[in-house]
């Protein structure tokens, strides 16, 4: 047996040196903005535009700004919060039973046009989402949903990717053996769903949900061209209204401070979320669990 070269050994190191450093810059790429959200909510104003962009001042206005943040407009910021998350659960848990449902006929089911149904499916997925604001704008303007929940609701409970991603999960990770053992054993279609595949499911419903949680929490278009209610504002579109106030000048003094800690606070339930549900994100537990 060869044994490796002394010359190799300097090369697999200097790989691996060269790996973590790319690895590193990638790293600090991507939380730069977040960093500079960190230092930006800890200053006034007049700090904001006038100190170093990446460092702390002496000053600590964190804790005022906060105050400030949820006392503007008599509090309104909590009712976009509020908002925002009613609209990212009603939407994610909407959008991934949809899903769940959808993905698992279209692996382990044989119905007329099936196969139509998912190519027209997967060209739904190359659809820019903007794209189908304004015909379902005209839609929910027929129906007379436009200004309120349902008009952000609805639309977003067809998640084409989750779906898709379904779709592949179940084909490749549910054996169509235990459904057949539960169908001779006197077991109903919906009770073979519900008692052997939506358990094996669990890990790509996690994954469906916080990608549609996150979507509608990001969401800024559809709900921007749908409601006019400041009261039914998400947070996007709420601090989109802050900025354009504080940009004229029409609204009292500019407090981009103010509305730089709004969007360092609207991202913790993000992290929250991910750090509550990455548990579940355990795959292939079930391969192999035939007996």
């Amino acid at each position: 047996m060869s044994t490796p070269n002394a010359s190799e050994k300097p090369r697999r190191a200097g790989g691996r040196m060269l790996s973590h450093a790319i690895m590193a810059l990638m790293a600090a790429y991507f939380l730069l903005p977040f960093w500079w959200l960190v230092v930006a909510s800890t200053k006034d104003n007049d700090d904001l535009f006038n100190t170093a962009p990446l460092w702390f001042t002496s000053r600590n206005e964190f804790f005022d700004n906060l105050r400030v943040l949820f006392s503007q407009g008599d509090g309104i910021y909590f009712i976009w919060l509020q908002n925002s998350a009613f609209y990212s659960i009603v939407c994610g848990v909407g959008a991934t039973a949809v899903a769940a449902f959808a993905g698992y006929a279209f692996a382990k089911l044989r119905f007329p046009g099936r196969n139509l149904l998912f190519s027209l499916l997967l060209g739904l997925i190359m659809v820019p989402a903007t794209a189908l604001v304004l015909p379902t704008y005209l839609l929910m303007s027929r129906l007379g949903l436009t200004d309120t929940i349902w008009a952000v609701i609805l639309p977003s409970l067809l998640n084409p990717f989750g779906v898709y991603l379904l779709r592949v999960y179940v084909h490749d990770s549910v054996p169509d053996e235990m459904l057949e053992a539960a169908r001779l054993d006197g077991a109903s279609e919906l009770r073979v769903f519900r008692s052997v595949a939506l358990p094996m499911m669990r890990p790509a419903l996690v994954t469906v949900l916080l990608f549609t949680m996150v979507a509608t929490w990001n969401n800024f278009f559809l709900p921007l061209v749908m409601l006019s209610d400041d009261k039914l504002y998400p947070l996007t579109v709420g601090l989109r209204s802050w900025y354009l106030a504080a940009t004229l000048g029409n609204a009292g003094p500019a407090l981009f401070n103010v509305i730089v800690t709004g969007v360092l606070v609207a991202i913790v339930p993000l992290i929250i979320a991910f750090l509550l549900l990455q548990r579940y994100w355990r795959g292939g537990l079930t391969m192999g669990s035939l007996r």
